[in-house]
């Protein structure tokens, strides 16, 4: 089962699609949010299924971020071996984790500010996991992959000179721009994590090509390491990290006015960003 959120920004729709209906929910939910996430949501819509109504998918105009406004983006670094030493930096023995503020979480396709001042926005293409049952010190993996309610193709944009050259020692700085954090189309319940192709472009030319069968830590390894430290909450989101080939590597430029980044994830979606100049505030 696939949830979605639709229609213009605050002003989106609580959406599912069973085999090839798009069904309205607003009658069992008022939004995708982490309430209804902890509620058995694929059980719910299948119970109220052909009460539905059911809407034209021909229709859809926008989709909004699969989950609404999360309580924590938790974001894991380095966790492909190949993009840690494009980096410059060995594969860690243990999750890096950083955080990015929920407003930074946006719709899949919503175009992205470019922040004044700044020229090293770069792409990130990643597996995000939706959680849908508190984890605290899980430490069982089937018990930890019982706690996500789904998948979704997630952008880790990052401005590289904030996170990384004047940092301060954290990343996080370089995280939280405005649309910072483009998420979806699907949220998709019933995905297998493990061996995903993912992939990203910009303007149409390749750069990212990998599989989450790479990942140094796994979808259960990581919600075990994690919530070790802090209490996952139902409509939290985990970044689970990026592969190789994006422009921290020093094989391609940074992102300009006027481009368009592009990533797929097999089985979850796909979604496109265009980035523009932003106006600096006075």
């Amino acid at each position: 089962m696939r949830f979605a959120r639709i229609g213009q920004p605050g002003e989106e729709i609580p959406v599912a699609l069973v085999g090839d209906r798009l069904l309205d929910l607003r009658t069992i939910t008022h939004d995708i949010d982490g309430r209804f996430l902890s509620t058995d949501p694929v059980r719910q819509v299948l119970r109220a299924a052909d009460e539905l109504p059911v809407l034209d998918q021909t229709a859809i105009t926008r989709f909004g971020a699969p989950v609404a406004r999360p309580g924590a983006v938790y974001c894991i670094g380095l966790n492909y071996a190949a993009h840690a030493r494009e980096g410059g930096n060995e594969p860690p023995s243990d999750i890096v984790v950083f955080l990015k503020p929920p407003h930074t979480v946006v719709g899949p396709d919503d175009d992205v500010p470019l922040p004044p001042g700044t020229a090293k926005v770069d792409w990130e293409a990643e597996l995000a996991v939706v959680i849908g049952a508190p984890a605290w010190q899980v430490t069982d993996r089937a018990e930890a992959l019982a706690c996500v309610a789904g998948y979704a193709v997630a952008n880790d944009l990052s401005e590289r000179t904030w996170q990384l050259e004047i940092s301060g020692g954290q990343w996080s700085k370089g995280k939280g721009a405005p649309r910072f954090c483009p998420l979806g189309p699907w949220l998709v319940a019933d995905a297998d994590p493990s061996d995903l192709a993912i992939q990203s472009w910009v303007n149409g030319e390749a750069r990212q090509n990998s599989r989450t069968s790479d990942m140094i830590f796994d979808v259960a390894d990581i919600i075990t390491r994690l919530s070790t430290h802090t209490l996952l909450e139902p409509g939290d989101v985990i970044l689970t990290g990026t592969p190789e080939g994006v422009a921290v590597s020093g094989r391609f430029p940074y992102l300009a006015d006027g481009d368009a980044v592009e990533i797929f994830i097999e089985g979850l979606g796909r979604q496109r960003q265009r980035f523009a100049a932003a106006v600096a505030v006075s």
